[in-house]
């Protein structure tokens, strides 16, 4: 069961000494693990904001709370399955894909779209023209133009008089989401809001009123949106960005709303089971892999921390032009890390540095990271609020302090 580990020791067992990990539980029970058992013991992962309790050693309830996590993952299971028969018996809405004003948004864009991005916009397109509702995860790297992609659907699902959700995992993306949709959309008659912490709650309950009467068409914002205070005149298109980083309850109240709505996935790191339900067909699989043009691959480097390491990769990022990302993921510490990197430069010399972090005011955190945009700053010194794909083309280095400290789909997706 759940215990408190208290730490090593050496203890004498049948006249030989061996080290054994201790683990305390409830009313004070001890248990003293080998170290030659040590892969019995497993790091406990609690739910955020949950008291951890812990088990008594002779009690019952370890048992029962196996029983029911078994009972519950079944339970998942089988709603999963449900939803998913559900959307392949209901009929759903056949868009007109060569809608009103297509080809002039089309046109519109300002770059040339990659091979893999015509393909997956080719298979969106044959997708919306079907009765069943869609579910396609496109996958592919930050700056690979998944965004274009989406805005594509987007624009096709309202024109057709349906309303289209944007959800996105943080306030900061959301929001750049909201620019990067309103400044493509201009033009058009498709009216677009946003929902998050930068706003009043008279402002999102006038959103919230808009919705209702079908008066906004698409709405982008983060798991403020996924509220029983929400409800869509006709919401047609879910689309999700970064579907790893919405939790259990987020995720279950999506999947009420899916029931007929067309789903677009997007992700550059998918966690095994969207991947599983993509390999295995459930759920159709878009890959951008031809990167942009004038695109090169990111070349990622393992080294030992120095300064010279550290001023270097500034050096030669600033030289072109360019700003730097430094993440350095503990609150506490990251006005230490500000001043080693002001004191490896002359003053003559010294980058502009910005700090932002997650515990910051909204308000201060949106306008710091605005003008690390704009290229008010040289370097974003930040903790891990930057890993969920915002787009900032300027900076193309990014310093992990203590990478050590980081799962592999963490630096993956930083990367």
């Amino acid at each position: 069961g759940v215990g408190r580990y208290i730490g090593s020791s050496e203890i004498v067992v049948d006249g030989r000494r061996s080290e054994v990990f201790t683990i305390e539980y409830a009313d004070g029970g001890k248990l003293h693990v080998p170290a030659a058992h040590a892969h019995l013991l497993s790091r406990y992962v609690g739910v955020k904001g949950e008291q951890v309790r812990m088990h008594r050693l002779d009690g019952k309830r370890w048992e029962k709370d196996k029983k029911d996590a078994q009972k519950a993952v079944a339970d998942l299971a089988a709603s999963l399955l449900e939803t998913q028969a559900k959307r392949e018996t209901v009929p759903g809405f056949a868009y007109d894909v060569r809608c009103d004003g297509r080809d002039a948004f089309d046109a519109a864009f300002p770059y040339e779209e990659t091979p893999d991005q015509l393909a997956a916009i080719a298979a969106i397109e044959q997708d919306l023209a079907r009765p069943q509702p869609m579910d396609r995860l496109i996958c592919g790297d930050a700056g690979y133009g998944k965004t274009e992609v989406a805005m594509r659907a987007a624009f096709v699902a309202a024109m057709n008089g349906k309303q289209v959700a944007v959800l996105a995992p943080t306030t900061v993306l959301a929001e750049q989401h909201f620019e990067t949709f309103t400044s493509r959309f201009d033009g058009t008659p498709v009216r677009i809001e946003s929902v998050s912490r930068f706003q009043t709650a008279a402002t999102h309950a006038g959103t919230f009123k808009r919705l209702a009467a079908g008066v906004c068409d698409i709405v982008i914002g983060t798991h403020a949106i996924l509220t029983a205070k929400v409800s869509f005149h006709d919401l047609g298109l879910i689309i999700i960005d970064e579907e790893q980083r919405f939790g259990v309850r987020q995720k279950e109240f999506l999947k009420r709303l899916r029931a007929t709505a067309d789903i677009l996935t997007l992700s550059a790191t998918p966690i095994p089971r969207t991947l599983y339900l993509s390999m295995t067909g459930a759920r159709d699989l878009s890959l951008l892999r031809s990167p942009p043009r004038e695109r090169v691959a990111v070349e990622t480097r393992i080294v030992r921390d120095s300064d010279e390491v550290v001023r270097a990769a500034v050096e030669a990022e600033l030289a072109r032009g360019g700003q730097v990302f430094f993440l350095h993921n503990r609150v506490t510490t990251i006005g230490r890390v500000e001043k080693r990197l002001l004191s490896l430069f002359p003053v003559s010399r010294r980058p502009r540095i910005v700090v932002a972090h997650g515990q910051m005011d909204t308000r201060t955190l949106a306008l710091k990271m605005r003008a690390f945009e704009r290229g008010d700053f040289d370097i974003l010194l930040s903790t891990t609020i930057v890993e969920s794909g915002i787009d900032i083309p300027r900076a193309n280095t990014i310093l992990v302090d203590q990478a050590e400290n980081f799962g592999v789909a963490d630096l993956y997706q930083l990367r």
